[in-house]
């Protein structure tokens, strides 16, 4: 069993930083590719940023572009995501997830929530104006 906890949510002001972390559980996690979606107040959950196992490749969604940034150490078996700027559109549940190991990470398999084998619980991030 493969489980996903996220810290470091909390409340900011705009224009303030977060980082969250996913700690994954066992060695296994050092071979998912990890992903963060987050959902906001009556949405649906958005791709956010996305990891290669080795964190050669990174993606990002649109809004996140510039200013957050996705990382791993997998000496940790930990995710991170650095959000700087932040906005109160940013406000939102954020999860990570592990992406199936069959799957290759790439723009099309990225965003299908689908291709996630494991999700953790959730870290609330609140922005506020």
């Amino acid at each position: 069993q493969v489980l996903l906890l996220e810290s470091g949510g909390g409340l900011v002001q705009a224009g303030g930083s977060l980082r969250l972390s996913c700690a994954v559980s066992g060695s296994i996690g050092t071979v998912f590719a990890m992903t963060w979606f987050r959902q906001g107040p009556g949405l649906g959950r958005e791709f956010v940023a996305a990891i290669s196992w080795n964190g050669a490749d990174t993606y990002y969604q649109g809004s996140a572009k510039g200013r957050f940034t996705i990382s791993r150490d997998n000496a940790k078996n930990t995710v991170y995501l650095q959000m700087n700027s932040l906005k109160p559109e940013d406000t939102a549940v954020y999860y990570c997830a592990a992406l199936s190991p069959g799957l290759p990470l790439n723009e099309v398999t990225m965003t299908g929530q689908h291709n996630y084998v494991y999700w953790g619980q959730g870290a609330q991030v609140t922005v506020s104006s």
